[in-house]
């Protein structure tokens, strides 16, 4: 089964299951392909191993937070990993400014509690 050339791939972040699954079933809907890091450590990996278009990261996941993910996608070596949009997923952006969020790479971010419909506009802005 070849997959649609047109199919976008999108890397959620994400340690809850509960928003993981949920952010899952409306970007699939949407009709994008998901791949899954549940840590910081599988970022990285995650995105070796898979193209991806776009990266909704959690700035709150163990094992390496979002901001530190962030940082080491924006310095990787593949121009395909360093360019990627990067949407920052948080439930305390008042941690963080803007600023910082820019100065970690982050291209934009959206606020916890999830309005899903903000998530699929947003999405779409960087991913098309």
């Amino acid at each position: 089964m070849s997959a649609d050339p047109s199919t976008k791939t999108i890397l959620i972040a994400e340690d809850s299951s509960v928003i993981l699954n949920l952010t899952r079933k409306i970007l699939e809907l949407q009709k994008y392909k998901i791949v899954l890091a549940k840590n910081g450590g599988e970022v990285l990996k995650q995105l070796e191993s898979n193209p991806v278009d776009c990266v909704l990261m959690d700035i709150n996941i163990p094992v390496k937070d979002g901001m530190q993910c962030t940082r080491e996608i924006r310095a990787h070596a593949d121009p395909k990993i360093n360019k990627l949009p990067i949407i920052a997923i948080t439930g305390n952006a008042n941690n963080y400014s803007m600023d910082q969020f820019r100065e970690a790479g982050v291209t934009d971010y959206l606020p916890k509690p999830l309005d899903f419909d903000a998530l699929v506009r947003v999405v779409k802005q960087y991913v098309g």
